[in-house]
């Protein structure tokens, strides 16, 4: 956009996770679906996305352009906790929080959610922090 800038930070990447078939199990991989995801800020509308991401297709060939979409996601009431090792290791907290949320009367309401706050192309799989939030609600 060159008229009217917007100056801010590229914020971190998010996903959220699901299944195609069964439960989510963080050990079975081959029925992952996964949506990528960036916060944006106040100005990015979705008109604003979908024109940016018309010229774009125009001038580029991307073939997930037409995937692009901007969507509002509110989660609600979630438990969360940070998970600092490879992504490989998340299975025993996943697990741990899964029946903490059973326990307290709870039972998962959205999908698996995790929130990257380190580049995992430059930082060792040991030292990554994820913050991974499932939403909630009483069950």
């Amino acid at each position: 956009r060159t008229e009217d800038p917007i100056d801010y930070p590229v914020m971190g990447l998010e996903a959220l996770w699901s299944v195609s078939d069964g439960e989510f199990d963080i050990r079975r991989k081959d029925n992952w679906c996964w949506t990528a995801m960036i916060l944006q800020p106040d100005p990015v509308t979705a008109e604003l996305v979908e024109r940016v991401s018309a010229e774009t297709a125009k001038k580029k060939d991307l073939p997930a352009a037409s995937k692009v979409r901007f969507e509002t996601l509110h989660e609600g009431l979630s438990m969360q906790a940070m998970h600092i090792g490879s992504f490989d290791s998340e299975g025993p907290l996943v697990e741990l929080m899964a029946r903490m949320i059973q326990e307290g009367g709870y039972r998962a309401a959205g999908k698996h959610h995790e929130i990257y706050l380190s580049d995992f192309r430059r930082t060792a799989p040991e030292k990554l922090r994820t913050i991974i939030r499932h939403p909630v609600e009483k069950a």
